[in-house]
Formats: C-alpha cells, structure tokens, sequence
C-alpha cells in the first residue's frame, strides 16, 4: 500500500486525481496538497469527507516549501503528483515572471529537495499539450516544443529540468502532457463549466472568434486513471501525452453543452473577437501511454456533459453569483 501526495490537490483535477486513487490504488493514504483552504462543496465535491486515508492540508509550493518539506518527510510518500503551477496561458502575457516563479523555479527546489529524500519512487508533473503549440497533425511526445504563450514557455522549462535530471542524477520521474480536461467542481472561468452556468443563469458565454479554435478534451476522470496507471506499470523517465484521439473545435463544445441544457446554441453565446496567442488546434498521440500501460479515453462527450449539467443543476443556488474570470495570485 502506497501513500500519494497530490500537489495542487485543491484544484478539481487535482481533487478528481484525488477521489480516483481513493477509489481504485487501494492506498495507505492520499494526501492533497493546495495553497488555499478548502473551497465550498461545489468545487470539492466533498471527496475525502470521512476518509480516514485522506487528508488536505494548505501550503503554497512556492512560499512555503520549508512547511512542506515537513509534511512530506513526516508522510514519506512513494508516489508525488504534481499539479501546482500557475495556469491560464491567455493571461500570461502580464507579469509573465509570475507564471516561471511557480512553474519552473519552485519547482525545480521543490525537486531539489526531494532528490535528498530516500521514500519517494515516482514523480508524475502534469504537463500541458500547450508546449506543442499549433498543431495541423497529430503529435508525439518528440514533436518539436513550440510554447506560444509564457505559461507554455515556463511548463516547457521544468519539463525539460526534470528530463535532465532524470537522465543524469536518476530522478525518479514520469510526465504526462494532458490535453484540456473538464470535470464537475471546475472553476466557472473555464469554457465547460462556464458555459453550463451560462446555460442555467441566463448569461451568454463570449465565444473567442467564433470557436474555430480546436482543441482536444478528456474527463479528469480519464486523467486521473491515467496517472494511476503510470504510478503503477510505467518505466521510469518518459514522457507521455494523454489526449482524446480527435480535436473538437469549441464552437462544437459549446454546441455540445447547449445540446446537454436542452437550449438553443444561439441562446448560449454570443462571438467575440479571438484571443491573444490563441492556437488554432491542440491534438496529441497518445500511442505511447496506450502502448505502456493500456491507457485511453474512456469518457464519452454524452456522459461527461450530462454529469456537468447535473453538477451545474445541484449547485446552481452556491454558484450563480460565483466569479467567472480568472484572477492571477502568487
């Protein structure tokens, strides 16, 4: 039996992560990590509640490494998921050293430390299929790294310290590079959710240039199986994408999250003009991670935006007047 610590455990793909590995790892204990005290039921879902194996505690990886250190070496867990980072590629235009702090240099300390550290067996980062920029096929992990934004650009540098480190110092470490991810209890600043809440408060959701940007999308269920299987059967020191196996534009998301309220698409959004840096299209092979552990999608558009609806519908009275826009914080 293992015990797993979960780094940006109080995010929803982080507490998706969580809740699988309670259910399917038979695990010692899972230990959720986030920089902020725990946001109300609909964003935790109440995953761990009355779990003797779970616990989260609040420590910001980037200035608090020290209070983290302690609990990992009062833990000594075998297996460390990293979800930490500061996200949002749209926004990372301003105050872009922000998004290197955490991404990169804490990072690069935190591992530092763990290096010193005899219990850990496995590091999973949670990479971004942003690295590979604008795609017109679909890419393998040794596609060129073509980062169009200073979120990307500073995912890429850790990506690439811990694939140093792995070869010349045998850090024990894996990366995933998932595609998008969408999962009840996520944040309404993301297109799914946010175009649910719209759906159910009677908002419209902007539709950046008319949503012919494709993107690629897999349930945080799927990732969190993904991870399971890579802590479990995968060789140390790879890197692997995890993605649907076709793109879907966001025009047909949104078409598809109008379909699953039962509105028309037209009632849903209104277009507006395109984003700064947006790539035109996300798609990954993910032959690779098939081939290693036998991972692939197994959540269907269907299933996963009726479960976004129902969540949408339950918490409807906690989250209508819940903010919408990202807000950048150390």
């Amino acid at each position: 039996m293992r015990t797993y610590v979960v780094l940006g455990g109080g995010g929803s793909f982080g507490i998706h992560t969580s809740k699988y590995l309670l259910d399917h790892a038979n695990p010692k204990k899972v230990i959720a990590v986030g920089r902020n005290p725990p946001r109300p039921e609909p964003f935790t879902l109440k995953v761990g509640d009355g779990d003797p194996r779970y616990a989260y505690h609040a420590y910001h990886v980037t200035h608090e490494l020290d209070l983290l250190m302690r609990l990992l070496d009062k833990e000594r867990p075998q297996v460390i998921v990293n979800f930490a980072a500061q996200g949002e590629g749209a926004v990372s235009w301003k105050d872009s050293w922000r998004f290197f702090e955490t991404n990169s240099m804490a990072l690069a300390k935190l591992t530092e430390e763990l290096m010193q550290r005899d219990y850990l067996e496995r590091f999973i980062q949670i990479g971004t299929s942003e690295m590979y920029g604008s795609v017109d096929h679909a890419v393998t992990e040794d596609e060129p790294i073509k980062p169009s934004s200073p979120y990307a650009a500073s995912k890429v540098a850790f990506d690439m310290y811990l694939e140093s480190v792995s070869r010349f110092l045998k850090f024990p470490m894996d990366i995933i590079r998932p595609c998008n991810a969408y999962c009840p209890g996520q944040l309404l600043h993301r297109v799914i959710p946010k175009a649910i809440w719209c759906g159910l408060t009677g908002n419209k959701l902007p539709l950046h240039g008319g949503g012919k940007a494709e993107k690629s999308y897999i349930h945080a269920r799927d990732l969190g199986r993904a991870i399971h299987l890579v802590a479990e059967k995968a060789p140390l020191g790879v890197v692997y994408n995890a993605g649907a196996a076709r793109p879907t534009s966001i025009r047909e998301v949104v078409e598809r999250c109008a379909k699953a309220l039962g509105i028309p698409f037209a009632q849903l959004c209104t277009v507006t003009e395109d984003r700064l840096g947006q790539d035109s299209r996300y798609w990954l092979d993910s032959s690779r991670i098939k081939n290693a552990v036998g991972w692939e999608p197994q959540i269907g558009w269907d299933e996963g935006l009726a479960e976004m609806v129902a969540w949408g519908k339950k918490y409807l009275p906690q989250i209508k007047d819940w903010p919408t826009d990202y807000v950048l914080r150390a």
